[in-house]
């Protein structure tokens, strides 16, 4: 991208020019993953209407969904009092925003004995990420 909005400039991004993003679900309000946004891929969703992300771990802009087909169509981006959190109301395509192939990246919950996985798998990753 060349130029950038200006609205970015409100935006308290960290000293990696990171945010950390919340995407939830618009229609029942679960929280499904929480991601990372430069200025680029954060302009990128806004302009586009698909999440888009940084990946701390590939090093790379990417748009979610981009090998899976499970986009994320961005309803609403809202900002947070102290703009240093992103809140993306999204419609998960497929109904699955998480690598392992459930619905939401936060399917465990603590128990007294530990965690336990609460959220059942709606399709195997390697039927989603064939390489």
């Amino acid at each position: 991208m060349s130029e950038l909005p200006a609205w970015l400039d409100e935006v308290a991004f960290d000293a990696n020019g990171l945010i950390p993003a919340v995407a939830q679900d618009a229609a029942s309000g679960r929280v499904l993953m929480i991601g990372w946004m430069s200025r680029e891929s954060l302009a990128l969703t806004r302009s586009t209407g698909l999440a888009h992300y940084w990946s701390r771990s590939r090093g790379r802009l990417w748009k979610k969904g981009e090998e899976s087909g499970h986009l994320q169509r961005v309803q609403e981006i809202r900002l947070d009092c102290d703009e240093d959190v992103i809140l993306l109301l999204i419609e998960q395509v497929g109904g699955i925003a998480c690598h392992t192939g459930r619905e939401s990246c936060f399917y465990r919950r603590l128990d007294d004995n530990g965690w336990v996985v609460v959220d059942s798998v709606r399709k195997a990753p390697d039927e989603i990420y064939r390489r």
